[in-house]
């Protein structure tokens, strides 16, 4: 096989499977209530649905990060497939609550396989000239899984129920194995020989579960308390890792690589200051503003739409232009936009939302396939895995931080009370609130961005 046929058949493979995670994760909202009615679940098991899926993925993916450089990264990559597919059927045929939350979290153990390998695989078969543009093809195929999932996913579960998005999922992971074995010829392991750090690995998984854990708890006693725990079992974590010599996690990544290290707290700051702005404004549009889901669905389309058109582009540019610069410029766009948010009212037009969603949407589509293209670039092909594993660890950890936000302020402000017309001016002033947070952590994370330094000499 020729080297042009293999980088074909590696796009294609990490595009289909870089888009099922993101496509399961935007529909299953839409189906939760479906599901939700079917078995009679309350509102707490309703969101584990959700959470065992985001758990699983958070706490395993820099371990599979590592176990992909150490024994191959299409292994890791056609085994994420298959266990994806399987939890997928499992998912579907799922006859009571506690078996679809445990299905989900094997579903989410085979997306971290996914996500901890496909952009590794990017880097390893393009050389660095191209690197941005197929990193930014990648995050287009994330962002078209996002775009997609609330229209496809409500019209699939409206006229098909909520099990047939497990099994379109499935199936679309099956038409991906059948592609690594038919295109994507040859193997990546640059760490191999070294060894696993199963103690290592083992405690920052169940260091990472019990703190997103005690964030969904937020603000009561025993969400501060597992906050608590698990951040210090993360210091364990690190201090172990500091002093074995085949570390899950080479923390001198972290001391001595200035690009990795800030790259990835940019990441980390885009996604907790972003990823709960679609829920906020799904409430709104849908209580304050009075539209049908699927209206509501339709405008919230306009920032992922933007992110997949920008995305390739700012992707190709990062590859003449420092990613320092377009991302932080994105960076920037995302904090105007935030901060224009922070003034949302029941009078606030339309044209307004829509121009901010598209402004948001560019922000972000300038900053993430640079900023990937930074972290990837960073590092020894022998740290591609983990490299890889830990951006998508950042973006997993982000969303649960960024949803922890909104529910600690809702939970200080509202109290438990349903969101009704009397109830507006409170849950505005909360959604303000939440934006003002999101503004200044977007601000800090501009100079996050700036201090990676250069990436081309």
């Amino acid at each position: 096989m020729n080297n042009y046929s293999k980088k074909r058949g590696a796009l294609l493979v990490t595009t289909l499977g870089s888009f099922l995670t993101p496509f399961m994760g935007s529909s299953i909202n839409v189906a939760l209530p479906s599901i939700a009615k079917e078995f009679a679940m309350d509102v707490i098991l309703m969101n584990w649905v959700a959470m065992s899926f985001l758990l699983t993925a958070a706490a395993s993916l820099v371990p599979f990060g590592r176990v992909a450089d150490l024994y191959g990264r299409k292994r890791v990559f056609v085994y994420g497939l298959i266990v994806y597919v399987v939890s997928s059927l499992l998912s579907a045929t799922s006859a009571s609550p506690i078996l679809i939350i445990l299905y989900r979290a094997f579903q989410g153990i085979g997306s971290a396989m996914i996500f901890a390998t496909a952009a590794a695989i990017l880097t390893s078969v393009f050389p660095l000239v191209e690197r941005g543009k197929v990193l930014g093809i990648n995050a287009a195929s994330i962002y078209l899984g996002l775009s997609l999932g609330p229209s496809l996913g409500g019209l699939m579960t409206q006229n098909l129920s909520w099990r047939s998005l497990f099994i379109f999922n499935a199936l679309i992971g099956l038409v991906a194995i059948l592609i690594v074995f038919w295109k994507l010829n040859g193997e990546w392991a640059e760490a191999k020989g070294e060894k696993f750090d199963l103690i290592g690995s083992v405690t920052y998984g169940l260091a990472l579960v019990i703190l997103m854990y005690g964030i969904s708890l937020f603000p009561h006693d025993l969400g501060l308390l597992l906050t608590t725990l698990g951040a210090l079992g993360l210091v364990a974590f690190i201090v172990w890792e500091s002093r074995i010599k085949s570390p899950v996690l080479d923390i001198s990544l972290f001391r001595k690589n200035v690009t990795f290290a800030f790259s990835n707290l940019a990441a980390l700051i885009n996604y907790s200051a972003t990823f709960a702005v679609g829920y906020l404004l799904s409430l709104y549009l849908q209580n304050v503003k009075g539209l049908s889901p699927q209206d509501a669905g339709m405008v919230l389309l306009i920032q992922p739409a933007v992110m997949s058109i920008f995305s390739p582009i700012a992707g190709r540019l990062s590859d003449k232009i420092e990613p320092r610069v377009l991302a932080s410029a994105g960076m920037a766009l995302t904090t105007v936009s935030l901060f224009l948010f922070t003034s949302l009212g029941d009078k606030t037009p339309m044209s307004f939302i829509t121009a901010n969603l598209l402004l948001i949407g560019l922000g972000f589509g300038l900053f993430s396939s640079p900023n990937t293209n930074a972290v990837m670039s960073s590092v020894k092909k022998r740290f591609y895995g983990i490299a890889s594993a830990t951006l998508a660890t950042m973006r997993s950890v982000g969303q649960m931080l960024s949803m922890g936000i909104v529910t600690t302020i809702f939970a200080v402000y509202m109290g438990r009370i349903q969101i009704t017309p009397e109830s507006y001016p409170i849950f505005l002033k909360s959604a303000n609130l939440a934006f003002i947070v999101f503004s200044v952590l977007c601000f800090a994370g501009i100079f996050a961005s700036l201090a990676r330094g250069k990436l081309r000499s």
